[in-house]
């Protein structure tokens, strides 16, 4: 399904697509009226309620091309919404939206009750219900959704009350006590749910506990209703008193089945559609033997037993159920003491049971010929171990639990249980420290579960901490998770503790298996290859391979993809502790220089394939140590850095605490290119600022230098340029004091595009002209390449363009000469720029389409931002200033995701005139006040200079005393950036008069 509204809002499978508070309450209303077209008042007063601003509108024509936007990235057609003249729709097919499928469902479930087939009908309802992952859109907070939600809410209860008509009617009491309980403590007044929880309790006998839950209910309608209970439930105690509910005629008081299953804990939590998919599979396809894995603390043997309880009724002759110790304190049982065990909860006598393990397997076999069993044998070592308890009769359920993935079993339906979800390990730690307490600090609950990386057990053990101690707040528990000894030593209770459940598993695999554990607790990531492994380890890849299957298979790591892998948050943890441990401490640093080598060749060798020659030339490294592994991961080009990225970082910041500076500050370089074209401007100066330290350390001063270049290019982005030209000024003074051209090169071409973009052109001028001479001297063609890339820009932005030109086009011819596209593609969109500036429209347009697509296949998101915004000027003058509003939006759009705060006033000033020329004069003039807001607090004077002169424009037909006042303060900007668009102020000025 596409969309989820049944619980958080959900798109494309994950719930933090859409994150935008306005776009989520649009979207949201949009799928509550799946297949119509919403107004857009409506829309309005669900967004912005009783105070709607006068840009509402147009505001809310953004919230739909981000939505748009949003829901393309992540795969969905373009118009799954749909503009009409009076609103927005959302274009859906039947599967897409859950509450669809749900309504679907249910009309299948009240067509099978009308058939009389109830277990048909049960079926359905339970798949219905188990669509809901909480309460309709939970989390959005406008009034109009959740008016809307709330109807669906209730529908949900509906049906519920549906569905337990029906297990009443299938004698299922027993199954849905807890659940009508819990579901009663919600919703008090509701009475037909009070009357289906007396008629389970009355089922199964506790007529006492049936009349408590009335005389509550009845507590309950006097003080908030004041009013009697219903004529209904008011029969309904009477029946309790009588005693005429329970369920006990004579053909229930025959010989008692064996019924050795352990209680179903009443707070399961989390597997529901799990738990229906297994027992679909049994009910419907006759899957009579049932595999459950998962890493310890996952929740497989209570996932067995209430599977267990739910089908018990279809096995009514014995419920056996062994512990097979595969991974506890104890000796796994052999297959002669399990089969054992089993027949003496059948009732075999001891003196039946023979020594010969061949000969227990026949009698068990026998035991179990023609009845209807239910078997759980829980905890299995292996498939040897239960291999030979498998009964061979077609009546019998088996369901096999185990640490590791039983591959040996020649059948069986295997199912790997996941972690929970947020939402259900929040209901989890309610269920077992309680409800209210964990409600009343929604963030510190979410924080505890999510230290207990989602893992039922974990969760378990510390809401039995809260639990046990009602002075602490959930805010200090998640505090102690945090910051104290680590989350293993909090996650303890009683005998049981997490790290013991870790352990066991880790006691079972390999040597060599338990090494690479311990190494791959090193790793950062979220995920990570078989290629990290096999660096970390300094094995073979073959060898690697073969041992992160061993780990798999134990559920110490997980399989995401083929190989690709990642390590669980507590089960990392404890691999970083088993590291620490005095007899393998040994092993860390040489692992770590490995880690950072591997990932300091792959950065470098990518960043060799996005870099301009002229910057690659400057980064040179020995050869790596694995060259295989290093080539393999390079092949996934910028790709690989956008899936690594966090670790990247934290490696960074790893080097330098473990004193490998100089890994330290050369990854930290490796990376600038992928963070600077991508708009990571934080990650930056993250990494640059530690790795700058690094550098300082050592006392390199060229690597000093190195930093504080790359370093600025950030502040450089984020138009702080005081910081930029600061910073290079110190790098360029360093690279002079020690004699290193390439840096003076390099930093004075960088540091006059600084001038140059915070005005002062005449400076910029200066810096160009000595990089030009050092270049002119060293005779480095890729090196003047990339200063004619600067210099032809600053000049076109001074309005010197016939000078700017001829730069441009041998800056295009060196390009060419050394074969570097990233410069070509520069060289051939500065030349279009400047044509265009000259009034040559149709070279310009030509060459400036050529650079789009170059930009966009090295993905130069700046860049194309630059051209998208050249190109639509061009538009705008040619009077499509409808398609020239859609490429300026792109444009935004690409800055933004860039960080570039200059280029996002660029481009929304630009937008404002395309509105302009539209016809909208009210949201140009708010647009562009917005960027004069922004471009003040940023000092960007011809970015301010340019919103005055959007907003003269906006004001002279109604306000022309306000025109001039604007144009005013524009020329006196104008000029002090000596921009040429100061003459076209002059001309408006005089026309004013």
């Amino acid at each position: 399904m596409r969309f989820g509204i049944l619980g958080p809002l959900r798109v494309g499978g994950g719930e933090a697509t859409v994150t935008a508070g306005r776009d989520r309450v649009v979207l949201a209303m949009l799928l509550l009226r799946a297949g119509r077209v919403v107004p857009v008042e409506e829309l309005v007063d669900a967004v912005w309620e009783e105070r709607p601003p006068a840009t509402a509108k147009a505001q809310l024509h953004s919230c739909v091309s981000r939505l748009r936007q949003r829901l393309a990235a992540l795969g969905l057609p373009a118009d799954v919404i749909v503009t009409d003249p009076g609103g927005y729709g959302v274009r859906v097919e039947p599967a897409d939206l859950d509450f669809e499928v749900f309504a679907r469902t249910v009309e299948t479930a009240r067509a099978a009750v009308a058939a009389g087939q109830p277990a048909e009908a049960r079926r359905h309802y339970r798949q219905a219900l188990g669509l809901w992952r909480g309460p309709a859109l939970s989390g959005i907070r406008s009034r109009a959704v959740r008016r809307r939600a709330q109807t669906l809410d209730e529908q949900r209860l509906a049906v519920l009350e549906e569905c337990v008509d029906v297990e009443l009617r299938l004698r299922q009491a027993a199954d849905l006590v807890d659940e009508l309980a819990e579901s009663v403590d919600r919703h008090p007044l509701r009475e037909r749910l009070r009357g289906q929880l007396m008629l389970a309790l009355a089922a199964m006998g506790r007529q006492a506990d049936a009349l408590a839950v009335y005389r509550e209910g009845r507590r309950i309608y006097a003080e908030e209703l004041g009013i009697e209970p219903g004529v209904a439930l008011q029969e309904l105690h009477q029946r309790v008193l009588a005693g005429d509910l329970a369920l006990g005629g004579p053909e229930n008081r025959s010989v008692a089945p064996v019924r050795s299953l352990p209680r179903a804990i009443s707070d399961f939590t989390g597997r529901q559609q799990t738990m229906a998919r297994l027992v679909q599979e049994i009910e419907e396809e006759g899957a009579r033997i049932q595999l459950i894995d998962g890493m310890a603390g996952s929740g497989k043997t209570t996932l067995a037993v209430h599977v267990a309880a739910a089908l018990a009724d279809r096995y009514p002759d014995a419920h056996l159920f062994v512990d097979l110790h595969g991974h506890s304190e104890r000796t796994p049982l052999t297959p002669a003491a399990a089969v054992a065990t089993l027949l003496r909860q059948l009732g075999v006598p001891a003196e039946r049971v023979p020594l010969d393990l061949d000969d227990r397997l026949a009698v068990w076999r026998s035991e179990l010929a023609g009845r209807r069993a239910l078997v759980v044998l829980d905890n299995a070592a292996g498939a040897d171990q239960v291999a030979p308890l498998l009964p061979t009769g077609p009546d019998c359920l088996v369901l096999i639990t185990s640490r590791r993935r039983l591959v040996g079993l020649d059948e069986g339906r295997p199912s790997s249980l996941p972690v929970l979800d947020p939402d259900e390990g929040i209901e989890l730690l309610g269920r077992v420290a309680g409800q209210e307490r964990v409600a009343a600090e929604p963030q510190a609950a979410a924080e505890v579960v999510r230290r207990c990386g989602y893992l039922p057990l974990a969760i378990r053990l510390a809401g039995a901490r809260l639990a046990h101690r009602p002075r602490w707040r959930v805010a200090d528990l998640a505090e102690r998770l945090a910051t104290g000894g680590g989350p293993l030593a909090e996650l303890a209770a009683g005998q049981r503790s997490v790290g013991q459940a870790f352990a066991l598993s880790y006691a079972q695999v390999s040597p060599a298996a338990q090494r690479m554990f311990r190494l791959l607790g090193l790793h950062p990531g979220v995920r990570f290859d078989n290629r990290v492994a096999a660096a970390l380890a300094e094995l073979p890849l073959p060898e690697t391979q073969d041992l992160l299957d061993e780990l798999v298979d134990a559920h110490l790591a997980e399989e995401v993809e083929p190989g690709r892998y990642r390590l669980h948050d507590l089960i990392r943890e404890y691999a970083r502790l088993l590291l620490a441990e005095p007899e393998h401490a040994a092993e860390r640093a040489p692992a770590i220089e490995r880690l950072l080598d591997y990932h300091l060749h792959v950065a470098a060798t990518i960043s060799r394939t996005i870099e301009s020659a002229g910057s690659r030339s400057r980064f040179r490294l020995p050869d790596p140590p694995r060259p295989e592994l290093v080539a393999a991961s390079a092949a996934q080009g910028r790709g690989w850095f956008d899936e690594n990225r966090t670790a990247l970082t934290v490696l960074i910041r790893l080097a330098e605490a473990e004193g490998f500076l100089r890994h330290c500050w050369q990854l930290t370089r490796a990376c600038w290119r992928s963070h600077f074209i991508g708009g990571h401007l934080d990650e930056l100066i993250e990494t640059h600022t530690v790795g700058l330290r690094a550098a300082e350390r050592l006392g390199d001063e060229e690597a000093v230098a190195v930093m504080l270049n790359y370093l600025s290019s950030a502040y450089y982005r984020m138009a702080r340029f005081g910081e930029a030209i600061r910073l290079m000024e110190v790098g360029l003074g360093l690279a002079r004091r020690r004699g290193l051209p390439d840096e003076m090169r390099n930093t004075l071409g960088n540091l006059g595009a600084s001038y140059a973009a915070n005005g002062d052109f005449r400076r910029s001028k200066e810096c160009f002209d000595e990089s030009s001479t050092l270049i002119r001297i060293a005779a480095e063609t890729a090196e003047l390449a990339n200063l004619l890339n600067n210099l032809s820009f600053a000049l076109l932005l001074w309005g010197r363009y016939e000078e700017a030109l001829r730069l441009a086009r041998h800056h295009l011819l060196l390009a060419r000469q050394v074969d570097d596209p990233i410069q070509l593609a520069h060289a051939i969109g500065h030349v279009g720029m400047i044509r265009h500036r000259m009034g040559d429209g149709v070279p310009a347009r030509r060459l400036l389409r050529v650079a789009l697509h170059l930009k966009r296949n090295s993905g130069n998101r700046f860049g194309e931002a630059e051209v998208l915004n050249e190109l639509a000027v061009m538009e705008r003058r040619a009077g499509h200033p409808e398609g020239a509003a859609a490429m300026h939006r792109a444009a935004l759009v690409a800055m933004v995701e860039v960080g570039d705060r200059i280029g996002q006033c660029a481009s929304r000033n630009l937008l404002a005139r395309a509105i302009l020329d539209q016809g909208d004069v009210s949201s140009a003039l708010d647009l562009h006040r917005r960027v004069l807001a922004d471009a003040t607090r940023l000092g960007a004077r011809y970015e301010q200079a340019r919103a005055l002169d959007g907003i003269a424009r906006c004001l002279r037909a109604t306000d022309p005393a306000g025109a001039r006042s604007h144009w005013m303060r524009a020329l006196a900007l104008f000029r002090q950036v000596e921009s040429p668009e100061q003459e076209e102020v002059v001309r408006l000025l005089a026309e004013l008069d």
